[in-house]
């Protein structure tokens, strides 16, 4: 099994820095993902929330 650190990265819309947590890596790996998320959690909930807007209308 990988061993995985803490990263921080740097959300690409707001800037705000974030830790993609070793945990969290761990599980994008058992769920095949294969890229790093490039937002933080508030960016991509207020993305998710946009999407399912537009989808609504």
């Amino acid at each position: 099994m990988k061993e995985y650190q803490d990263k921080t990265i740097k959300c690409v819309d707001c800037g705000t820095e974030f830790v993609f947590t070793a945990k969290d890596q761990a599980f994008y790996e058992e769920k095949g993902f294969t890229n790093e998320p490039k937002r933080c959690k508030e960016c991509r909930l207020k993305r998710k929330n946009a999407t399912a807007s537009k989808e609504n209308k």
